[in-house]
């Protein structure tokens, strides 16, 4: 068997995420078939990790086996991109790969959020952003960020439905810029429990907001209880933006 890593951009607006579901149409899937009507077999594609519902990816990353090694690697990426583009998805590069498992061979993985902080809507925009009205003090926000970062327990971010075995989580890095009308959060963690990152920018925009001090931020992530989580963040906002190996 040969194995081969893919690199993925899509806009998950119209998909119920990542992984294969039985309630609609997944990325996963939607990839697989193609895969399965080039190289003529059945295709298991493994993803670095799931993204919900309307959750976007700018490099996602996932691996294949094949029988027979590919010839003409130019070739088979016009030919997937032939069928996926359509449905608002690209392979943007595939590798031969030696040992290697997307999921369990990543180190670390980065995510991006996107606010657009101004009065007007933005029709160039949409599904693309958070469109908040008014006015987010990014410096309270970004002191707050520094409470996030290190090993703690993050039971307040996790979704009741999360099935990760342990709340704890090495949260590396979050750096929080403005760029221009929009402001862009970027988390850096091995691994997220399930809706971690739009929980945390859910609270921080609660900061940003200055419904919460920077005391009453910290004391709820200590209590560890979502029930004091600030409602999440919405899924269009988020990008995974890279795994790295």
């Amino acid at each position: 068997m040969h194995t081969y890593q893919i690199i993925i951009e899509y806009d998950g607006t119209n998909y119920v995420g990542w992984q294969k579901q039985k309630n609609g149409k997944s990325i996963q899937e939607t990839i697989e078939k193609v895969l399965k009507k080039i190289f003529k077999q059945k295709i298991n594609l493994q993803g670095s990790g799931r993204t919900d519902a309307g959750v976007h990816a700018l490099r996602q990353s996932a691996h294949f086996e094949i029988l027979n090694s590919i010839k003409d690697k130019l070739k088979i990426l016009k030919t997937l991109n032939f069928f996926l583009n359509k449905k608002k998805i690209t392979i943007i590069n595939l590798v031969k790969k030696k040992n290697f498992h997307s999921r369990f061979n990543a180190k670390k993985r980065i995510y991006e959020y996107v606010i657009l902080n101004r009065q007007s809507f933005s029709p160039l925009n949409i599904n693309r952003v958070w469109h908040i009205r008014n006015k987010l003090n990014i410096k309270l926000m970004k002191e707050a960020a520094k409470i996030l970062i290190k090993t703690k327990d993050f039971s307040m971010f996790r979704s009741s439905s999360c099935s990760a075995k342990s709340p704890i989580r090495t949260l590396e890095e979050v750096k929080i810029k403005r760029a221009g009308e929009k402001i862009i959060f970027t988390f850096k963690s091995q691994s997220f429990l399930q809706q971690q990152v739009r929980s945390m920018v859910g609270c921080l925009k609660y900061v940003g907001e200055e419904k919460w001090n920077l005391k009453k931020f910290k004391k709820n992530i200590n209590l560890k209880n979502r029930l004091n989580c600030a409602p999440p963040a919405p899924p269009y906002g988020l990008f995974l933006s890279k795994v790295i190996y």
